[in-house]
């Protein structure tokens, strides 16, 4: 039987693209009985029932998945900050990448509104990502007024499959319609929706943007840690995951114990401060979290 990739979702339908042909498909009964929900960017096996039709009838495994978009198999997540209007957060910032990272995503960080930034500021956001940059994060600075800029970030996107993450107003449809023209209508409802304060869905679609993939959806609707372990936490901070062995403990959290090697390169200048106090603020809202039943 035929195999393909599920790029939209509408209306209990499933858009299955397989070679250059896309086929309308409804799960098969068995899915559901197994309670299996087919998502955007699944690997399907699919039978064909009428000329571009047909029934899904087996998801392959996914190596990650979100629910809030509802999509699977993504490779990078693209996380838009500002460096003005709205403010440059590193507390933002840190909690986008923690979710993407304990989805096991790569993320990739643009920093937007450069041209904007005054000079007595541009030091700090320099410093912020260099910062991340140590931490072995992928950083770019965007600027409306250097549009070369947009046309490097282009390659980031080449046979991957991609979400974008952000805040509104920090310039992700900016990005992508100097990326892709074609985009611009999509984008612009979608910083309607955030910028009203909730998000009203659509449907959840992938578009092709230079040879990738890229979910057409506002990305991280919600930014709780409702499926993070705690024990998972400290492994979602690259440079603490890194130095978790050097620590005097087995399973060290690197808040109370002692010969934290954690805490020692905190002292040590070697990670930023302000990465550790919001890995002990998320420590305190997930320990603090109700139980769920």
């Amino acid at each position: 039987m035929p195999e393909g990739k599920i790029v939209k979702a509408l209306s209990g339908f499933y858009y299955v693209k397989s070679g250059e042909d896309v086929f309308q498909c409804r799960g098969r009964g068995l899915l559901r009985k197994n309670k299996v929900n087919p998502l955007v960017g699944d690997y399907v096996v699919f039978e064909e029932s009428n000329p571009g039709e047909g029934y899904i009838t087996e998801v392959e495994k996914r190596k990650n998945e979100l629910v809030r978009p509802p999509i699977a198999n993504i490779d990078q997540a693209i996380i838009v900050t500002s460096a003005t209007e709205p403010d440059f957060s590193t507390l933002l910032l840190d909690r986008f990448l923690v979710l993407i990272e304990s989805k096991f995503i790569d993320p990739i960080i643009f920093i937007s509104k450069m041209d904007t930034v005054q000079s007595d500021k541009r030091d700090a956001i320099e410093q912020f990502k260099s910062d991340y940059e140590r931490i072995g994060y992928q950083v770019q600075t965007l600027s409306t007024k250097e549009p070369e800029n947009f046309s490097q970030i282009v390659s980031h996107f080449k046979n991957k499959i991609s979400v974008i993450a952000g805040q509104s107003g920090v310039g992700k449809s900016s990005m992508l319609n100097a990326i892709n023209p074609l985009l611009k209508l999509a984008t612009n409802e979608i910083s309607a929706s955030l910028g009203r304060g909730k998000h009203t869905t659509r449907h959840v679609e992938l578009i092709e943007v230079n040879e990738g993939l890229v979910a057409d959806t506002p990305g991280f609707s919600s930014l709780e840690f409702n499926e993070l372990e705690l024990a998972d936490l400290p492994d979602c901070f690259p440079e603490m995951k890194e130095r978790r062995a050097e620590c005097k403990f087995r399973g060290c959290m690197h808040n109370k114990e002692p010969k934290c090697a954690v805490k020692s390169a905190v002292d040590a200048h070697e990670i930023p401060a302000y990465r550790y106090k919001h890995y002990l603020q998320f420590f305190e809202e997930i320990q603090n979290r109700k139980p769920r039943y």
